[in-house]
């Protein structure tokens, strides 16, 4: 068991929990309203944490105001794409560390025993599942992503292709690129029909709900994180679709065949810095190879593969051009068509960004596969 220690009229301890991989502070004091930006900012970038002890609402100032002085990272005048990629990364997992030197304690039922905070039990009890073992250090930018999933999770995503809202739960990626999810309502299906569908890492099971909706008469969903899979459970629970999808994992493939498998995977192969990074980062392309590799034998005679995915890696310089091309002739397979769209969400209008040159260009593309 990790634990933090601190002076606070007498020597104290509590639990470490960070669910996206922030070390364990060695060093902690106790910080409230009087304390300056200026110096909170230095602790934290000597490596030394805060514990909040006063005004919820000024804790959240003083996490803006060290925001302000990580700054954002300017783009480098003629940097290679794929240098532009690092950089910004290593600039956010700096700010990361740096921001997420702020903690606030927990207690053991999980109240947030600051003045004018909001009651977040329910949010962490979802996040981090029922309350034991005592009070908890988290970092107050993790609670705040806490916060904001439980929001998310109660609202719900819009999704247009559905009909309908699809409600992600925490450390699940949400469907907020419409884009990708359009491609799937608009590809034409194998004219064989579609008795059994597979959908491969389904996250929050919107594209395993989009194809029972378009007539799939069994759908299996897997994914390989827990929470995907319980956050799938609910929505074609909602959707009242818990009669066609049945959602397993943690295996990329279930078993037997289908007329038709889905596989939208993580778009850029760069390892992921927790588990939190596993909807955008797939390491080495592990999952995208490992779904073209077992594709041909999965298919029923006439199946197709659709696999989703964007070319954003190959103008990052994270991919060679031509790299999935010769991936699905490996495997055995056929590009039977192709499905492209443009980005519609706000980063790719964003000039300031770093790397706003790649994402602007971004294309998506539904690659219809048979096999042989």
């Amino acid at each position: 068991m990790s634990l933090i220690h601190w002076i606070e009229a007498r020597p104290r301890s509590a639990r470490w929990h960070s669910e996206s991989g922030l070390p364990l502070p060695r060093r902690v004091v106790v910080a409230d309203d009087r304390t300056k930006a200026s110096d909170a900012y230095r602790l934290a970038c000597e490596g030394t944490a805060l514990l909040w002890r006063g005004d919820f609402h000024n804790a959240r100032q003083l996490l803006r105001a060290m925001d302000r002085r990580v700054g954002r990272r300017a783009p480098g005048v003629q940097v290679q794409p794929a240098e532009a990629f690092h950089g910004h990364r290593r600039h956010r997992a700096h700010r990361a560390r740096v921001l997420g030197k702020l903690l606030v304690l927990l207690e053991e039922d999980h109240t947030l025993t600051l003045r004018r905070a909001p009651d977040v039990r329910r949010a962490c009890d979802e996040a981090y599942g029922p309350p034991s073992g005592g009070p908890v250090a988290v970092a107050l930018t993790e609670l705040l992503g806490v916060i904001g999933a439980r929001e998310w999770r109660e609202r719900g995503v819009p999704v247009p292709a559905l009909c309908a809202r699809i409600h992600p739960h925490y450390g699940v990626f949400a469907p907020t690129r419409s884009e990708y999810v359009d491609l799937v309502a608009r590809a034409p299906l194998p004219r064989a029909g579609v008795r059994t569908a597979f959908d491969l890492g389904t996250g929050t099971g919107v594209l395993a709900a989009l194809l029972a909706r378009r007539g799939a008469g069994r759908v299996v969903a897997t994914d390989v994180s827990a929470r995907a899979r319980e956050c799938a459970r609910d929505n074609v629970r909602r959707l009242g679709l818990d009669r066609i999808v049945r959602v397993t994992g943690p295996e990329l493939y279930p078993d037997g065949r289908a007329d038709l498998v889905v596989c939208n995977p993580p778009w850029l192969p760069a390892r992921p810095a927790s588990d939190l990074d596993l909807g955008v980062y797939d390491a080495g392309g592990a999952m995208l190879h490992g779904f073209l590799s077992g594709l041909a034998g999965r298919l029923e005679p006439g199946g197709e593969g659709w696999l989703v995915l964007s070319d954003l890696a190959e103008r990052l310089g994270l991919r060679d051009r031509g790299e999935v091309r010769a991936a699905i002739a490996a495997a055995g397979l056929r590009v039977a068509d192709r499905l492209d769209t443009r980005p519609r969400h706000s980063r790719a209008r964003d000039t300031g960004d770093p790397l706003h040159a790649a994402r602007s260009a971004e294309v998506t593309s539904l690659w219809r596969l048979t096999a042989g």
